[in-house]
């Protein structure tokens, strides 16, 4: 999605929208003291951090760490992230909306002079005019005559010129779509919801299962210093963390049938004792010590054959499957444009 303002450049003369979170960090900024301020303001962590934590908790099941499988585990960190993913990218180009940096495009982009055809043909003549978007609300059909509007330039890009209506290349970087693709970085228009706080959230998830306790709670203290950093240097506004804090949250709730829960062996013991209960209470009511013992065992010896089995074939091939595919991305990703 790239430079998508290039796709709207109507977008790049407007002013940031309002945000009460930003507010309140400029405001807090005067009341706190200067100590905290700067703790606040200082990179504490970033997201190459929270990616470093997501490997760790991956491949600690080796050290014994974290319950196995941990290839599960890590699994399940990239199948949500797919997901949110995919759920954000959807989410931003269902409405655009102006950069918390207003500066951003004119600063990394070569941006045409005029708005994208379809911008001027179903936006810009219903923008500002109270009016024409009464009118095209009753009418409910674009009655602006636009035949005359200004064309974009085209490059031969082959199969991959449905890109021109998103990147608007010009001349002198019309040559090759991968390269323009490339420099688009993460676009200028704002993003919802915020990629780098949807990481931490599942970072902090991930960690919380699988360790929980105090770390957990100085995990979550960091997401919430990142969560406040990135609406105080304006990337993203306070909606997108806000977002993307439940947003990670209900994800990961929602795919905990990939990774098995960390007692399940204890409540697997728990459940066969709950079976043979009235057996046990009445052979001790008897003192029949030797069927108290015997029941005993065979709840241990259950309990050992579980063990042996391990994690389900199915968790098995989802998690491999992931992994595999992944690679397999990553691997055609260098093959397809290592030409440029």
């Amino acid at each position: 999605m790239g430079p998508f303002l290039k796709f709207v450049i109507f977008n790049s003369g407007r002013p940031p929208l309002p945000d009460t979170g930003q507010w309140l960090l400029l405001a807090l900024n005067e009341k706190l003291p200067e100590a905290v301020v700067e703790i606040l303001r200082a990179h504490i962590i970033g997201l190459h951090h929270y990616l470093m934590l997501f490997i760790m908790l991956a491949f600690s099941v080796l050290f014994e760490s974290v319950k196995a499988p941990g290839l599960g585990l890590g699994a399940r960190y990239m199948f949500t992230m797919a997901v949110g993913r995919l759920l954000r990218a959807i989410t931003f180009a269902s409405t655009i909306l102006p950069s918390a940096r207003p500066w951003c495009a004119s600063s990394r982009y070569s941006i045409p002079g005029h708005p994208h055809r379809w911008a001027q043909k179903y936006y810009v003549p219903y923008a500002s005019d109270a009016n024409a978007i009464r009118q095209v609300i009753e009418r409910d059909i674009a009655y602006v005559d636009t035949v005359n509007y200004t064309a974009d330039y085209r490059p031969d890009w082959g199969s991959m010129s449905f890109l021109i209506d998103f990147l608007r290349p010009n001349t002198s970087e019309g040559s090759s779509w991968y390269s323009l693709l490339k420099k688009a970085g993460g676009g200028c228009n704002d993003l919802v919801y915020s990629g780098h706080m949807f990481v931490a959230v599942l970072t902090a998830m991930a960690w919380m299962e699988a360790y929980g306790g105090f770390s957990s709670v100085l995990i979550w203290l960091l997401v919430m210093h990142s969560a406040q950093r990135e609406v105080r240097e304006r990337h993203h506004y306070s909606v997108d963390c806000v977002v993307a804090i439940y947003v990670g949250i209900l994800l990961w709730k929602m795919t905990g049938f990939i990774w098995s829960a960390k007692g399940g062996t204890g409540d697997s013991r728990l459940t066969k004792l709950g079976k043979i209960q009235g057996r046990l209470l009445q052979a001790a009511k008897d003192s029949d010590m030797d069927e108290v013992r015997e029941l005993l065992k065979d709840v241990e010896l259950g309990n050992q054959e579980s063990l042996k089995q391990g994690p389900s074939k199915v968790m098995w091939l989802f998690a491999s499957g992931t992994i595999f595919f992944s690679l397999t991305i990553v691997i055609l990703a260098f093959t397809w444009t290592s030409d440029g």
